[in-house]
């Protein structure tokens, strides 16, 4: 018999990186999650950005029984079908021809710097290993990752950072200009940045960067792990803005909740990562393939992808109406069900407190640092479930301005 937990056992074993919730979700379906004591929460949160398709949709739960029965893992020494269907499906969806697989985003941004790099080094015979990121940005915790992620906070403790790292500002294209030379090797920038705020690149500052980069023979990199698969209504945010990288990072949705990462290039660049250079055990796992396999093909249509689009205007009309009400919010921005709002002056500094109450309402947010309440709920939630969850939102707000609290 298996012994009850409580959310206070993760204080006792578990390692303080993370301050969870005080309630321990044990079931889910759809876009509605059940606790321990059986009360229901509207997730808004997916998973941060995971669950495109929501909890145990079934076809994913049948593509990963079925695979289960048949072959789980072994190793890169070999390859598996499924890992080589999603390749195919991924590089006809977009303009990558190769694709290496492993396991989370901060180990596709990884890759997608070391090719950099390696890139680079194969290139020049001087020193070109700058590489141009951005204030406010984050790309993984690993050491290589959290360094070019322009948030102090996540980095500032584990010093020295890697050298050749500069930082300058988001949207800024004369910023970029001002550090950039023949030592660049590459731009990394998210086409939204999530952490950051939800903050959108302009069209003329991604341009931009692709002008740049083609100029000092640099490669463009761009973070969609948490704008990609749909997130944004485009398969992927480099589509709707017309810019095409050199590198690409997938993640978080690209598995619609199964662990899974991805770094998509050209196949004249992947040429410079050999056997050896790079690699990881359980990336491109058979699992993780069936899984994330099905989840593409479901995602990438023009149905889906319209009904982002249409769940947006939904959502940001539902907050237009919540905000004439409350006040709260200076700034609703994002694209598809990435959407980010930005507190007003009198609130700034408020949004876990919001999230921690609308917990108690019954819905589930993100914030993007202390003054940005951020929502990333599943592609296909049903209307409804919006307009509930919004409601419930409105709720845990008033609730706070009847306290003070707000």
């Amino acid at each position: 018999m298996v012994q009850q937990v409580t959310r206070e056992q993760f204080d006792e074993f578990m390692v303080p990186v993370y301050a969870p919730a005080p309630f321990i979700p044990v079931r889910a379906e759809g876009s509605r999650l059940w606790d321990q004591q059986g009360n229901e929460y509207i997730d808004f949160a997916g998973g941060i950005a995971v669950n495109a398709l929501g909890h145990a949709h079934p076809a994913l739960r049948e593509a990963l029984a079925e695979q289960a029965a048949k072959l789980w893992h072994t190793g890169n020494g070999y390859t598996n079908e499924p890992i080589l269907q999603l390749a195919r499906q991924i590089t006809e969806a977009t303009f990558a021809d190769k694709v290496f697989f492993c396991n989370s985003g901060a180990e596709a941004n990884e890759a997608a710097l070391k090719l950099a790099r390696k890139y680079a080094h194969d290139q020049s015979d001087g020193d070109k290993s700058q590489i141009i990121a951005f204030n406010n940005a984050f790309h993984g915790r690993t050491l290589f990752t959290v360094s070019t992620g322009g948030q102090p906070a996540y980095s500032r403790d584990f010093a020295p950072l890697p050298p050749q790292i500069d930082h300058v500002t988001f949207n800024d294209l004369e910023s970029v200009r001002a550090v950039m030379s023949e030592k660049t090797c590459a731009v990394i920038v998210e086409p939204i940045q999530g952490e950051g705020g939800v903050i959108p690149a302009s069209p003329a500052f991604l341009q931009g960067l692709r002008t740049l980069c083609d100029q000092f023979n640099a490669l463009l990199i761009f973070d969609e792990v948490q704008t990609g698969v749909g997130r944004t209504g485009d398969l992927y945010a480099y589509q709707h803005y017309g810019v095409v990288p050199d590198i690409l990072t997938t993640a978080k949705a690209l598995g619609g909740g199964f662990p899974i990462g991805a770094m998509l290039t050209t196949a004249r660049i992947a040429t410079h990562f050999t056997p050896g250079t790079h690699g990881t055990t359980y990336g491109g796992n058979a699992l993780a393939g069936a899984v994330a396999g099905c989840a593409f093909s479901l995602i990438n249509t023009p149905e889906m992808l319209a009904g982002v689009k249409h769940r947006h205007a939904l959502f940001v009309a539902q907050l237009d109406e919540l905000n004439h009400h409350l006040g709260l919010f200076r700034d609703i921005r994002g694209m598809g069900l990435l959407i980010g709002c930005e507190l007003n002056e009198a609130h700034a500094g408020k949004a876990k407190l919001i999230s921690q109450r609308a917990a108690q309402e019954g819905v589930m947010i993100l914030i993007a640092g202390a003054g940005v309440v951020r929502f990333a709920p599943a592609l296909n939630i049903p209307e409804e479930d919006i307009r509930e969850g919004l409601s419930r939102l409105k709720r845990a707000c008033e609730a706070l301005i009847a306290e003070g609290a707000l």
